[in-house]
């Protein structure tokens, strides 16, 4: 799907990270990467880029410096030119604002939230608009469907993740005049090291079970990252301001599914009706 295209993708700190499936999954699509990572993450991320490939860069990238977007804009474009797409995989919460009472959170336990959760997609964008083709981009950054209900243990976290996508339509207006789209994949919970920061996860993943209408394995990014390409490439190309749903179909159900439709459910799991990409 990628044809070449030089994406940079945000974020990479662990093997069961999105962020590594993605970049991953952008090298089986035909692309070319450029990784990033937060400066305490650098000789991880360099290690898990050597798996793929020892030729990739790896960017010490916190998203929250302006000087380090701007070494990071400089450094690319010496290096590579152009950047076709980014993919913004950064959030982080302080455990305050995780749990708890809403009303007792540190304000600057929210506001070191919202600005490495929501804020920064403005700065990838920033990137992009500096470096893609004439022909533009697309940036795309991971979601979580916090946005429609409240969850027992998101909290503030749901709060900037619904910043995030209000932040996405308007970035989807203002950078549209130059070809540059922007959306967001909601993914189920994937058992990363953020998601299992989160107080309470095995609640997330209970709830999953009760109701995706299809199977959803919290050890499998694969299907995240194989959408994340898609609205990467030209196939996406008039799509911009939207959330793809990445989620076994939680989203959709309004009530958990019956006993019988989950053990159906299951046996069809079992039996490898649906196979996976593999790893």
């Amino acid at each position: 799907m990628l044809h070449g295209d030089r994406i940079l993708v945000t974020g990479v700190a662990t093997p069961d990270s999105i962020a590594f499936a993605t970049a991953r999954a952008v090298l089986d699509q035909g692309g070319r990467l450029v990784l990033g990572a937060f400066p305490r993450d650098l000789d991880a991320a360099r290690d898990l880029a050597a798996t793929l490939d020892p030729d990739i860069e790896v960017l010490g990238l916190d998203l929250c410096d302006r000087e380090q977007v701007d070494a990071a804009i400089a450094r690319i474009g010496a290096a590579h030119g152009e950047l076709d797409g980014l993919v913004h995989a950064v959030a982080f919460s302080p455990r305050g604002a995780l749990g708890g009472d809403l009303t007792d959170t540190d304000p600057a336990d929210i506001e070191l939230a919202f600005r490495t959760s929501a804020w920064t997609l403005s700065a990838t964008a920033r990137m992009l608009r500096e470096l893609a083709p004439a022909t533009g981009g697309s940036l795309v950054g991971l979601d979580f469907d916090a946005n429609e209900q409240a969850w027992q243990v998101y909290n503030w976290m749901g709060v900037c993740k619904a910043a995030l996508r209000s932040a996405t339509k308007y970035l989807a207006r203002d950078f549209g005049a130059e070809r540059i789209r922007v959306n967001l994949v909601a993914a189920g919970p994937i058992e990363t090291r953020a998601g299992k920061g989160i107080p309470g996860f095995e609640h997330l993943l209970e709830v999953w079970d009760s109701t995706s209408p299809l199977p959803w394995d919290t050890r499998d990014a694969a299907p995240v990252a194989d959408a994340v390409c898609f609205l990467l490439s030209d196939l996406a190309r008039a799509i911009t301001g939207e959330v793809l749903h990445v989620d076994a179909g939680y989203h959709a159900m309004a009530a958990p599914l019956t006993p019988e439709q989950r053990a159906a459910r299951d046996r069809g799991r079992q039996d490898g009706a649906k196979v996976s990409r593999p790893a």
